[in-house]
């Protein structure tokens, strides 16, 4: 077989790196979309796109293409995920193929996390670290075979990770850039297990977290991963540009319910998750992200002497929950209570499942303590937060026994 790899002021803020679009929701459902019109001229289009016209979903720019932001609202499609199920269109991801007799040598040498234990039908989050320990990426790559990978990475970064990857691979290791041909739909929530079964030309029995397959989808090959970026039990499927409408509009047919890049934001935010260009870029040592579970202490990688540098960590990424419904905004300065800045504010939004305020932000160290009182410069308001663990939902099904959805 072969495989495709291929009532009060409520706020939201979806964002992306700056320059390219930052979207803010205003009182319960006003988009407020920031940005250049005319960048839509240039913006690239995913597969789906004609499908996202017909269902009237709003459009903007992210990561250089022109995606849906909403169909029916930011808040029902966040709802559809943590209740029921939603699909996601994330075509726009950019995924590599790596393979040789060197590929495993070179992963281990680009890559933050271990490869080598993975086995064939398992995946795994990390990072593409500069040299003084920056962060070019985030990705998850996965163990095809042997000596045969896939790097899944973000689509404004796809470019410059695949030349990064290049630059680095020895000469019996070869890299492919098949994202013009592989299409990624997301099918996330409680009911997916239930929607991708029925979809499936044989259903699957069993699948662990951050473990993959292949199957088949009307006679034609998808790669099934037990992955996402929502805190639900889920899916990521991949599979060819061309079966990837009909597989979006049998997700559909199944009452899974089309959720846009707003609802992503704000479900990936609640379980503290990162977004590249906000809590990870190339100016901010990885380390300081507190994710050290993706920084391997066994084996060395492109910036892991600056990762593990004892100086390495001046501030810390945070959790923090404000007091009220008003949201933070990206790059808002945070302040102890003297009115000193101590840090900022990298994601803010409303919680949807919490009917909180809640937010990432980097913070000096000294004051990242759960429970730590903190103030964030709102321009004329100044708004009160607290450090929290994250993540903020704790209810997610993602890591639940697949069995329970069987029924």
């Amino acid at each position: 077989m072969r495989s495709y790899l291929r009532r009060g002021r409520v706020t939201f803020g979806l964002c992306c790196r700056a320059g390219e679009f930052i979207l803010a929701l205003g009182p319960l459902g006003t988009i407020e979309p920031r940005a250049d019109r005319n960048a839509k001229l240039s913006m690239r289009r995913t597969v789906l796109h004609d499908e996202h016209i017909a269902l009237g979903a709003r459009m903007a720019p992210f990561g250089g293409f022109e995606m849906p932001i909403q169909y029916t609202g930011i808040l029902a499609e966040h709802h559809a995920v943590r209740s029921a199920a939603a699909v996601f269109d994330v075509c726009h991801m950019g995924e590599f193929r790596i393979q040789g007799e060197t590929a495993l040598a070179d992963l281990e040498n680009l890559l933050s996390c271990d490869v080598a234990s993975l086995e064939p039908g398992r995946c795994r989050y990390g990072f593409l670290c500069t040299e003084d320990g920056g962060v070019l990426d985030d990705q998850i790559v996965y163990r095809l075979g042997t000596d045969e990978f896939m790097m899944v990475v973000n689509a404004g970064t796809q470019d410059r990770d695949f030349a990064w990857i290049c630059e680095h691979l020895s000469p019996a290791s070869r890299a492919l850039n098949v994202s013009a041909e592989t299409a990624k739909l997301d099918l996330q929530g409680p009911s997916s297990v239930r929607i991708l079964n029925r979809l499936l030309d044989e259903p699957i029995e069993a699948l662990r977290y951050f473990h993959f397959r292949q199957a088949m989808f009307e006679r034609e090959p998808i790669l099934v991963s037990r992955t996402g970026y929502t805190g639900e039990i889920g899916f990521e499927l991949y599979c060819s540009a061309d079966l990837a409408p009909r597989l979006w509009r049998a997700c559909l047919e199944s009452d899974a319910a089309p959720a846009g890049l707003g609802a992503r934001d704000t479900l990936r935010l609640e379980m503290g998750y990162p977004l590249h260009g906000h809590e990870l870029s190339r100016e901010r040592n990885a380390a300081e992200a507190g994710m050290d579970w993706a920084l391997s202490r066994s084996k060395t990688f492109i910036g892991a002497t600056a990762v593990r540098t004892p100086d390495a960590v001046k501030e810390r990424l945070v959790g923090l929950v404000l007091e009220g419904r008003r949201s933070a905004r990206s790059g808002q300065v945070v302040i102890d209570a003297t009115g000193v800045p101590v840090g900022r504010v990298t994601s803010g939004s409303f919680a949807p499942s919490l009917k909180v305020a809640v937010a990432m932000a980097y913070v000096r160290t000294d004051l990242t303590g759960p429970g730590q009182v903190l103030g964030i410069d709102a321009g004329r308001h100044r708004l009160t937060a607290r450090v929290t663990e994250t993540p903020f939902y704790r209810l997610g099904s993602a890591r639940r026994p697949f069995r329970e959805f069987l029924v």
